[in-house]
Parts: C-alpha cells; sequence; structure tokens
C-alpha cells in the first residue's frame, strides 16, 4: 500500500470555534479524497489577535478545547492529525518554562484512535523585524523548545517541526541520520518572506536529505492584520512539486512511495557521504 498525505491549507482567525470547525470540514475533505495523514498548519485554531491571547488561551498537555476537537476529528474520519501547532503550557516538569510565564508553541501527532502519539516544541522562535513595520518577537511568548522528535509510523519516519525551523538546515539533517523520510512543516510564513524564500527552502530541505516534505501553510489575510503567503506545498525526494496551492482554504496530497525512496538512496547515498567536519566544532582553523 502506498499511503496519501494530506497539507491542509487555511486563513485563521482569532476564533477558537470557527477555526476547529473549518479545520474538521477540511479533514473530512482529505479523508474523503483517501488521505491516512492530514497535517494541519501553523496557528490553525488561534491565529491571535494579541500575542499574549497564546498564553491566555494555551491548554494543558493532553486536554483543551483544541486537542479534544482534533482527536474526536480523527476518531470520526479514521484518519492520523498532525495538528499544526497549538499553545500549550508547561508541564509541572518544567518549571523552569513555568516560571517565565510563556508556554511552548507545539505540533501533536494524533493516531487514528485520537490519541497523541507524539509532541513536537518548536526549536527555533521568529524574533525578526522586517522591512516596513512588520516585527516579531515569538520569544516574548512561547519558550524554546529542545528536543528533535522523529517517529514511526505506519506512513514512514516522520520528522516534526514548525515553521522558522525551515532556515535551519542541520536540524533536518539530524533528522535524516536518525532515520526520517518525510518532513513535516507546518507554517505561517509571511507573505514577504515567502515570495522570495519558501520555495526555495523546502525544496532544499528535500533534496539534500532525499526526503518527502509536506508543508501546509497559513494563506491570506488574517483579522490580526497579518498576511501569510500561503503556497501550501507537497514535495518528493527529488526536491519535485507535486502539489500546492496559492492561497486560501484548500487540501493538497501526495503519495508516499518509500520503496522508490529507499532505492534512490540507495544509489546515491548523500547521507552516507556526510563528513563530520561539516559540523562547527569540527571546523580547523588555518
Amino acid at each position: 500500500m502506498i499511503p496519501k498525505i494530506a497539507a491542509i491549507q487555511m486563513a485563521s482567525g482569532p476564533q477558537i470555534k470557527a477555526n476547529l470547525m473549518e479545520a474538521c470540514r477540511l479533514i473530512r475533505e482529505a479523508s474523503t479524497q483517501g488521505a491516512d495523514m492530514v497535517v494541519l498548519p501553523e496557528c490553525f485554531a488561534l491565529m491571535a489577535m494579541q500575542d499574549a491571547d497564546n498564553i491566555k488561551l494555551a491548554e494543558d498537555y493532553g486536554h483543551g478545547e483544541i486537542q479534544n476537537a482534533i482527536s474526536q476529528c480523527a476518531i470520526e474520519n479514521n484518519i492520523w492529525i498532525v495538528a499544526g501547532s497549538l499553545p500549550i503550557k508547561p508541564e509541572a516538569t518544567e518549571s523552569d518554562s513555568k516560571q517565565t510565564n510563556k508556554v511552548f508553541t507545539a505540533s501533536l501527532m494524533f493516531d487514528n484512535q485520537g490519541e497523541i502519539i507524539a509532541r513536537y516544541n518548536k526549536i527555533h522562535l521568529f524574533d525578526v523585524d522586517l522591512e516596513g513595520e512588520e516585527s516579531y518577537r515569538e520569544s516574548d511568548t512561547f519558550e524554546a523548545g529542545e528536543d528533535i522528535v522523529v517517529v514511526d509510523t505506519p506512513f514512514g519516519r516522520i520528522g516534526l517541526s514548525i515553521c522558522y525551523d525551515l532556515r535551519f538546515p542541520l536540524l533536518y539533517r539530524e533528522m535524516a541520520k536518525q532515520g526520517a523520510e518525510i518532513f513535516l512543516i507546518p507554517a505561517a510564513f509571511t507573505h514577504s518572506t515567502g515570495e522570495i524564500h519558501w520555495e526555495t527552502l523546502i525544496r532544499a530541505r528535500a533534496i539534500e536529505n532525499q526526503c518527502y516534505v509536506i508543508a501546509p501553510a497559513q494563506g491570506g489575510y488574517h483579522v490580526n492584520g497579518r498576511h501569510t503567503y500561503g503556497h501550501s506545498m507537497t514535495v518528493d525526494y527529488l526536491g519535485q512539486v507535486h502539489s500546492s496551492h496559492l492561497t486560501g482554504n484548500a487540501v493538497i496530497s501526495i503519495n508516499i512511495d518509500l520503496d522508490a525512496q529507499k532505492k534512490l538512496r540507495e544509489s546515491f547515498p548523500v547521507l552516507q557521504h556526510d563528513k563530520e567536519y561539516l559540523y562547527p566544532s569540527k571546523i580547523k582553523k588555518v
């Protein structure tokens, strides 16, 4: 069986209930199209009016309106769902983070029984001043994650990431070295940066690691004034774009042929040819 993974594009707003209704509608659409797994974009359930709303509306891990809705949707549609990102409160064991009054922006993977089987906390936070008046300080609201997450699933070994992570190739190389065959990159790329970098970066991560890339995005104008780039994409291990969507809500998908991917990796063993000198600790000064 060749599995199908779908990417959902949205233009989410600040109302959680409305976003969840639309997300579940699109998940049902993906399911009727034969998808085995569906990946939602970053901020799919909450495109906050103010950064502080992410703290106010953050959920305890494993419980809450957003997680309960996605779990139920997975069960009803017999489909795996990756909740692109949502604000999650630190747990008691994460006391250092809790004291900062920040939350995590987390990607959660649900199986078709509605159980959470993996969680990834976004490692790279978007603290950037763009031309004009666009300025972002995710670190004011969110705590950076520390753990790389690669998950075994019935559809392949999957590496989890979120949006700004895309710009840090060593993260993806490490996931590939841990056996990742598929990268998930839910995003809410700004329109200005997306125009010049989005497709190039996605295809580069696919080509250099010989991995499939599923990149669902926010795409459109949002109530909070943001303008996101959209152009959700599915890309194969050769860097070829299989499907994309410019703006607005949509479902796109790709079939995952792990046998063909394996043959390429065996005949063109890029990962085996990688050298330790690529990493800073091994660079010799001359």
